[in-house]
This record gives structure tokens, sequence and C-alpha cells, in this order.
């Protein structure tokens, strides 16, 4: 293996909230995560677990990026996933083309090039992982941009198109767009970007930020902003760092410091009740993120659920999964807004999965846990000027997803002597299970800071009451530099990720837990599909994701499991999709049993969540399939879609 590879609510579109359109001559799939609640489950029924197996390619689209992009290609990642809405399939190219397909066909419909920056480096990739719908109920239905589309871009800006031409709502903003003011001097053009879709409810459009980590500790705010949805003006912005001495004192004890810290931004989707008039953020740690000393204290609304109200931005509730984080433990979800049904009542819930493999569920009127959630004492002796918690909250149910332990013993290698070298690593490393602090003599970080769970989220079966999510299982080494020996390390070690993390006393080294063979040290598998049961938040299966055949040095299929980006979707029909592994293959599994029952091979990485809709009376599974560059798969432009033959 090379070093570096590595929705309640049924879609049926026709009985939509104020502010929805259905594409007529088809249902499915109307937001990035199939519906505003992010549960990426479709009530098409079609394609069953009994005929999956029958599917064949429909079409093939591609977007042009090869070659209109071939110098920024190395630097991007096609993670979108497209939308039914407006009779067309709508998605954005990582370099945030948004473009327009007949759904039956694949062909083009039209296209919008925003022009965004390119010939840099952004700190997240060139990526755009989807556009967002709303319906103007105020204008004429057939007027222009009475249907518009919403799109952050990688160079800062919201963009508002008319849904069925492409064309800009001359009305938002500035002839169509909003730029966005990253409120500081950023120390590159790709530190500050907006990469996942905008979230819309009573009328306001909401974007976060993908902030680039650990260059500094005064870094940008991770401020989210709300725009009035039909003229692009400012409504509200809602910092989850407390600014101030008197904010939150308890969470930030010694005051000022929250005035020199940035981030705990919100880069992964929002979710959306709009009967609630609620937005949910999946809120990120304050910079930077493996040293805390010049941010004392739990840090309050950081790595948090926070539930703001859509038309002021106040906090309604928050709840906290990490607590003074520097493991980069970071919310890289979507929530999934979800019913359960306790005690033969129906509950309103918050499933929110982490990184650590974890899987919270909350109240959705107080945020208070469904299942209990236990603090307990974590390892301890951080660095010196380190502010740990002593304790961290540990969710009773469901179990963890993923291991959190790794000692020596259980080292892992392909022969005798890259287990040695493996279990030499960790011997030498602090290894004392999660929440483990970063060190000078190395850290293990298991699991690593790509997950367990990551950006691809869950999806859920509300017949059911069953959650899909897909999970990582490697490890990270990190390992602490003084300050003054930053310029050295780096200089010693080009090709590593050494980052200052500016002014503190700390910059860190982050290295993936690696063999001399660059095989992961962490025993197999490496990726998993799991099915968690959220009546009685039990794991009812797990299966293995993924082979090493695109990734070793010969392709051999061996099932190993492999880390995976991207997510999984769900359909009546009883079959879970998922692409997401560096074997560039789209999936089929059986939703009850969790068996692998179909895979179609793809052109490139299928590093994107697929989505499903039913067009003229026959039901699509479609994925871009585009690599992603960090991960080492291979790159395309393509999107692909499958379905039963006639």
């Amino acid at each position: 293996m090379r070093r570096g590879s590595w929705v309640l609510v049924a879609v049926l579109l026709t009985g939509l909230a104020a502010g929805q359109m259905p594409a007529k001559a088809g249902e499915g799939w109307l937001h990035y995560g199939g519906d505003a609640g992010g549960n990426r489950y479709s009530a098409a029924a079609e394609i069953t677990a009994g005929n999956v197996k029958g599917l064949r390619e429909a079409w093939t689209y591609r977007t042009g990026d090869m070659e209109a992009h071939a110098d920024d290609m190395k630097h991007s990642a096609f993670q979108a996933t497209p939308i039914l809405f407006s009779e067309a399939l709508i998605f954005c190219t990582p370099f945030n083309e948004v473009i327009a397909l007949d759904p039956g066909t694949g062909a083009e419909k039209w296209r919008y090039d925003p022009k965004i920056k390119t010939g840099y480096r952004p700190g997240n990739q060139f990526v755009c992982r989807g556009v967002t719908p709303w319906v103007d109920a105020a204008a004429a239905p057939d007027g222009l941009c009475a249907s518009r589309l919403f799109m952050g871009t990688t160079d800062a800006r919201l963009i508002a198109l008319d849904a069925g031409t492409g064309q800009p709502c001359l009305g938002f903003g500035m002839d169509g767009e909003v730029r966005i003011d990253p409120g500081m001097e950023l120390q590159w053009p790709g530190e500050f970007q907006i990469s996942s879709p905008p979230s819309v409810a009573d009328g306001v459009v909401v974007v976060g930020s993908s902030i680039s980590d650990n260059r500094r500790a005064d870094a940008p705010k991770g401020t989210v902003r709300a725009f009035d949805a039909r003229t692009g003006k400012p409504v509200w912005a809602f910092d989850p760092v407390t600014r101030g001495a008197k904010d939150h004192p308890e969470s930030w004890p010694r005051g000022g410091v929250a005035e020199r810290t940035g981030h705990a931004n919100v880069w992964a989707p929002i979710a959306a009740d709009e009967a609630r008039g609620l937005f949910f953020l999946p809120t990120s740690s304050p910079s930077p993120d493996f040293f805390g000393g010049m941010r004392a204290g739990d840090n309050r609304y950081a790595n948090s659920v926070v539930a703001l109200e859509a038309a002021s931005g106040k906090v309604r509730w928050h709840f906290q999964t990490v607590h003074h984080d520097v493991w980069d433990y970071d919310l890289p979800a979507q929530p999934n807004l979800v019913t359960l049904q306790r005690d033969g009542k129906p509950v309103d819930a918050v499933v929110q999965v982490t990184k650590q493999g974890f899987v919270f569920v909350l109240d959705r009127d107080t945020g208070e846990p469904i299942f209990e959630v236990e603090e307990r004492p974590v390892p301890q002796d951080g660095a010196a000027g380190e502010f740990l918690s002593p304790t961290q909250p540990f969710p009773v149910a469901p179990p963890p997803l993923v291991p959190q332990t790794l000692s020596a013993d259980e080292a892992w290698g392909l022969t005798w002597w890259d287990r040695k070298a493996c279990r030499e690593k960790i011997a030498a490393a602090r290894s004392e299970g999660i929440y483990t602090p970063p060190s000078a003599q190395g850290t293990i970080m298991y699991p690593f800071t790509a997950g367990g769970a990551n950006w691809g989220g869950a999806a859920y079966d509300p017949a059911t009451q069953t959650l899909y999510i897909n999970t990582n299982r490697a490890a990270h080494l990190i390992t602490l530099i003084p300050s003054e020996n930053y310029e050295a390390a780096k200089a010693a070690e080009p090709n590593e990720e050494i980052s200052p993390q500016a002014p503190t006393r700390w910059a860190v080294k982050r290295e993936l837990l690696l063999s001399p063979l660059d095989l992961p040290c962490t025993p197999p598998p490496w990726g998993m599909l799991t099915a968690v049961d959220l009546s009685e938040g039990a794991i009812k299966w797990e299966s293995v994701l993924g082979t090493v055949r695109d990734i070793a040095p010969v392709p051999v299929p061996l099932k190993w499991g492999v880390p995976n980006f991207g997510g999984p979707i769900v359909t009546a029909g009883g079959v879970v999709f998922i692409g997401a592994t560096m074997d560039n293959y789209l999936r089929a599994f059986d939703a009850a049993s969790g068996e692998e029952l179909w895979k179609g091979r793809l052109p490139a990485g299928g590093q994107a969540t697929p989505m499903t809709y039913v067009w003229e009376g026959k039901q699509y599974v479609v994925i871009a399939a585009g690599g992603h560059s960090r991960a080492g798969t291979t790159l395309g432009d393509y999107v692909k879609a499958y379905a039963l033959p006639e």
C-alpha cells in the first residue's frame, strides 16, 4: 500500500415542506443528504436485495475537468452528491462548476462556471460536495430564480443560481453572489474556503467554512454566517468561540485567551429542521488542533452539536462531544435528524457520528442524551503548558464502532520483520487508549484523525430504525516538537506533515502509523460498514468494506477493508449503496444482513456519497467517480448511473 493512499424522511417529494419543490417526472434526492435532515434514505424500491445483482451501467457523463483543470487535479477531490431538482440531476465539480443533466440519459442541460481562482493549493483541496435548492414561495412560479440553487465556493463565495437555467440570481448579493470576508488577512489564498453545501430554513441560507489546521492559534474564526435567501443580505453570524472574559468563564477560565483563538468552524454539512426553524451545527476544534495551552477550559461550543434558531442565530442548546480537544476529533459529519420509537412513542432525535467511532443520540428539542452518556476519566500528563480535561463523554450505547486502544502486542505486519518494526514503534510511544494526550515522546492516536466516521456521515432507515455508517481503522503517530526546533525539523523531513502551531510552544508532526512496507501497523480490517439498531442502541452487523486491489503493489483483491471517504445511502428496497473505498467500486449490501450483494467497477475513485432517484418509472443509482488526490486514488471526472435492465 502506498504511503498517503490511504434520510427519518422518506424522500418521495410528494408532501414537501414550504420552500421545496419536487422534480415533476421523478422522485428521490432533493438535498445533498437526501433530505434537509441528512438521512440519506430513499423510498425508492424497484432495486431490491433480490435483484440488485442485475444492475447495469445506464449512462456515463464526463465533466471535462481532466483536460480543463489538468494542472489542479492533483489537488482535488470529486466528493459531490447530485440532487434531483427542477427536472434535472444537478451537482458541482471540484472547481465549483454547476452542471445539470437529464436524469434519464445523462445528457447535459446547462452548466455554470463561477471561474474560481486556480493555480494554488487550497487547504482542503479543490472540492465541492453539493448544491442546495430553495423555492421562493413569494415569487411567480415561472419567474427567474423562483427556484434557485445555492453553492459555496473554494474561493469563499456564496452563489445563487436559477435552477432551471443556471443563470445567476442577480437580486442576490452583488449580481448573484456574496463574497465571504474571513475577517483577517489569510496566510495564503487557500487557507479559508467553503467545501460543504449550504443549508436553508425559514428563508435563511447558512454556510460554514473549511479552514486549514495547525498553522497558527490566531487563525480565522469559524463563524457560521446566515443570509436572506432572497436578497443575500446578512441576517446573523454565530462564532462558536465565545469571546471576552465575561462569556462562559467556566469554559474559558482565562477569559481573553479566546480573543486569540480561531476555528471551531463548521466544515461538514449543516442539518435543518424546517418545522422547528432550527439548524444543527457540527462544530470542530479550536485552533490549533494538538496543543491547547493558549485556550484553557472546555472550550464551549467547540466540538459540539449546536442547535441554532434559524431566524435569529440564537443558541437553543448545545452538546459537547469532546472537552478541550487536542486530538483533532472535530465533528466531521452532518447530524442525522431522525424519529425513534421509544416506549411506543415517537421521539425526534439528533444522531451525531464522530471520528472516535462514537454515536451520540440526543433529544432534538433539548439536546439531552437519549442513550446515557458518562463522563469517564481519561489519560492525563499532557505536554508542558497544556490544560487537559480530566474526563470525556462516553456514550453507554451504542458501543464504539471502532477499536480505541492499541498495544505493542497488537501490532500487525505482513511479515515478521515489518510486524517487529510496528511493535517497536508502538512500544516507543505513549499508547494509553483513546484521549492519550499528544507528547514529545510521540503518542499513538487510535482511531486517527480521518475516523472512525468522517464527512460521508450516516444513513438511516426509518422503517427499521437502523443507522448505517462506514468507518476507518487506522492510527496516527502524533509528536510534539519544541517550537524553536520547528524549522530544523521541517528542513530535515520536508515531505512529512510538520506544522508550526504558532505562536504556541509546540509544533506538531502527524504521520500515519505504517510499517516499512507502507502497510498499517493496526490489524485489518481497515475499513468497515456497520449497522446500528437505534431502537436498542446495539450493533446489528459489521461487514468488511473494500479490498486492497487498487492500492497494493499487485492487484490482489484481498478483503482486508480499506480506508474510505464518502458515505452510504439506504433504500426502501433493503439495499445499502456505498462507494468510498480505495479500490474503485460502487457496492451494494443487504441492509438486513450486511452481505455484499453487488459491485460495479468505477473508472476512478468513488470517494463520494452516491444517491438514488426514480425517473419516469425507473430507479437509478448515481455516483461521482473522480478520485481523491490526498488519498492517492485514481483521478477522473466521471458521473456514472446504474439501473436494472428493461
